[in-house]
């Protein structure tokens, strides 16, 4: 059945008829149920933007409908409430539960197309925002997360969001953009530092992304306190991400606490894959079948013990890490169907999992030059992992950088200066 864009819920023949013609007449797709049981039934089928559901039915009440709707995750979509001779106590209950508004029985017309337009206009900017979210998992921790951003999402302060590398930062981020604004991110420091104004001025009445402002230069954050100022002018909403810790940050003489400061009012953490790691089977299937569905990679299927040896991985770079591995086991499968052993072994990679007797270090040296082999071994690990991101390394290790950068100098370890200032 195709989808709807309107559900309309009433036990009278003649306010379902007299409603679905006005509605068809606006261009609407319409779909008509007499009875709870059958809204049901064909809020699963039709999956409408917006439901109008009338509150006495002789089957089941309009509000216990909502009220199962809501404890079983599908209401998300937004819900009109109607009645005639409804309390004022209901219509508040009914909000409470998660309605977005109430019409009272007669219905005027400009009011029915007035609530109408607001209620698909919500409902496109919260599919746009469920979209974005569903990718990273439906957890109870991603729907924590969720009521999180949606309790913020009112206020007009800049947002700072934290966590570790790859969780998704730009996907939480989209969740306060609305269609039809702009969505506006520096493709370089230099931007920020040069020509902060003009930024501002793309980013009129929509958002602003910076990422990952703990690596930016100094002259980039003092192109962010200028922004800062002038936020409210241009109507923009500015959204940060951080994927090194803010303590961190706070002793980092490289930093402005200025701009932490500032920034600090609202901060919302972005858990780690292995947090949610009941997500992470339906997230492979999910990135795989976006893999193949943009031709990036041939037709291939996980199976069950592929996707229980991803479940049993700790993920450290989260859901990029996982996304690459996807990708890389869908290019090099030599069959249709991926299973565990070539999940392990790309996986291994990234794992030590020799014995130290198995793993080429001599433990006839003295403890001291053991030591530092090992501890060679260790950062080079780290710093292949990260792809040379030195702030992702020290995020990794636990050392501060200044400290991580005297260490690998003492041990003898190369790395990228380009590295360091990503």
């Amino acid at each position: 059945m195709r989808s709807s864009d309107i559900l309309i819920v009433d036990d009278e023949v003649g306010i379902r008829e007299l409603l679905s013609e006005i509605l068809q007449d606006e261009g609407y797709t319409v779909a008509l149920a007499e009875n709870a049981e059958v809204a049901r039934q064909l809020r699963n089928q039709t999956r409408p933007a917006l439901v109008l559901l009338d509150i006495w039915m002789p089957d089941c009440d309009g509000v216990t409908l909502l009220k199962e709707w809501a404890k079983a995750g599908q209401l998300n979509m937004p819900v009109v409430m109607m009645s005639g001779h409804a309390s004022i106590d209901t219509a508040v209950e009914a909000t409470r539960i998660g309605a977005f508004d109430f019409l009272e029985k007669p219905i005027a017309l400009q009011k029915l197309l007035t609530t109408v337009q607001r209620a698909m206009k919500y409902a496109d900017m919260q599919g746009n925002q469920a979209l974005n979210l569903d990718r990273l998992g439906k957890s109870p921790v991603v729907h924590e997360l969720k009521r999180a951003l949606e309790r913020v999402v009112p206020v007009k302060s800049p947002i700072l969001l934290t966590g570790e590398p790859g969780v998704g930062f730009e996907l939480v981020a989209r969740f306060f953009h609305q269609a039809n604004t702009p969505w506006v991110t520096p493709n370089k420091p230099e931007q920020l530092a040069d020509a902060p104004l003009e930024l501002l001025q793309k980013a009129n009445n929509g958002v602003l992304y910076l990422p990952d402002i703990g690596s930016q230069p100094r002259r980039a954050q003092q192109g962010l306190l200028f922004l800062l100022s002038k936020l409210e002018r241009y109507n923009v909403r500015l959204v940060c991400s951080c994927s090194r810790p803010l303590q961190e940050l706070l002793v980092d003489p490289a930093c402005d606490n200025r701009l932490l400061t500032a920034l600090s009012s609202v901060i919302v953490p972005i858990p780690s894959l292995r947090e949610h790691a009941d997500d992470i089977v339906e997230l492979a299937q999910q990135l795989l079948a976006e893999l193949i569905d943009n031709k990036q990679v041939p037709a291939h299927r996980l199976t069950t013990a592929a996707l229980n040896a991803l479940r049993q991985y700790d993920w450290p770079g989260n859901l990029e890490q996982l996304r690459s591995i996807i990708k890389s086991l869908a290019l090099t499968a030599d069959s249709d169907d991926i299973d565990a052993p070539e999940v392990n072994k790309v996986l291994a990679q990234f794992r030590q999992e020799k014995p130290p007797e198995e793993s080429g270090f001599d433990f006839n040296l003295p403890l001291r030059e053991l030591r530092e082999q090992l501890e060679r071994r260790y950062f080079e690990y780290h710093i292949g992992l990260e792809n040379g991101n030195m702030s992702r390394v020290a995020q990794k290790v636990g050392l501060e950088r200044t400290h991580l950068y005297r260490k690998l100098k003492q041990l003898g370890v190369k790395f990228s200066r380009r590295g360091v200032e990503d």
